[in-house]
């Protein structure tokens, strides 16, 4: 195989890439040069499925005899929960997950790896979250595996904004019971007196979208952390690094935990920094 995207032929295994839009989509881009330069006959579909025919397409895919499993976005994080056999315990107290594999007894097993990812990222350049105080700004799929990782990486105190009450009340329960040390409350989206501040909404996937949080709160020691992909610098990390800001940019999650998705899905892994080199990445 040639470096790029990896000859596709009868013997092909396939991973599904499943949400909606699709044009944020960057595992394709890491996956398939990854998939060519190994020797892997393997590949990611991107596929555009909305909400609707969500169950009707995981349904119709898993029983197909060269799906491998399947990478799971916005919005089916926590929907894809319902229509498992078995989950992780990591995606339970997340309440999401992102990946779907079929196991030997052709049952679904989901598991969850942004927050892993997150948390691998913001180490990785020399943010400790063990002690600090965090505010993560979206209940969603992506915000409570964050906020999951983020107590288990021993964060002291935690704070969730998300206009979606519900979602709150539910990840603020999941994270009593499972991390009872770690302080959490409900918030305004009010960075200030937080040493980690992560946007784990969509607001930033467009320029002309609202910003997800007060950034003239925002403090120059804050650390900001992105899960938006559709492009590498949204407009809260621009305001963030003129503000003096350290930041992560969303995909650097994503190069973090495919080694973790690799070995999850039983394909030979790499580490992030092959993934880095080999990828393909636009925006």
């Amino acid at each position: 195989m040639s470096l790029g995207f990896p000859v596709i032929d009868g013997h092909t295994a396939f991973l599904a890439h499943i949400g909606y839009p699709t044009y944020s989509f960057k595992a394709p881009l890491i996956y398939n040069p990854y998939f060519a330069h190994a020797g892997i006959n393997a590949v990611v579909v991107p596929m555009a499925c909305e909400a609707a025919h969500f169950a009707g397409l995981l349904s119709g895919i898993t029983p197909l005899a060269n799906f491998s499993g399947a990478l799971i976005t916005m919005p089916h994080k926590v929907s894809a929960m319902r229509l498992v056999d078995d989950v992780s315990p990591v995606a339970r107290v997340a309440g999401a997950c992102n990946a779907i594999k079929r196991d030997g007894d052709g049952r679904l097993v989901a598991d969850m790896f942004d927050g892993a990812g997150f948390v691998l990222g913001i180490k990785s350049k020399g943010f400790d979250p063990h002690g600090k105080r965090a505010l993560v700004v979206g209940a969603g799929g992506v915000g409570c595996a964050i906020a999951a990782s983020l107590a288990d990486a021993g964060i002291a105190a935690l704070s969730v904004c998300d206009v979606n009450t519900p979602a709150v009340s539910g990840l603020l329960q999941r994270l009593q019971t499972h991390y009872p040390n770690v302080r959490v409350d409900a918030t305004p989206p009010d960075p200030s007196g937080h040493d980690l501040v992560v946007n784990a909404t969509p607001m930033g996937m467009q320029d002309s979208d609202p910003l997800p949080l007060d950034i003239d709160r925002l403090d120059a020691n804050t650390f900001v952390g992105e899960v938006v992909m559709s492009r590498e610098e949204t407009r809260l990390l621009r305001l963030a690094k003129e503000k003096g800001c350290q930041v992560q940019v969303g995909v650097d999650m994503l190069f973090a935990q495919i080694p973790a998705y690799l070995s999850f899905f039983g394909f030979p892994t790499t580490d992030a920094h092959t993934l880095r080199r080999l990828a393909n990445i636009t925006y």
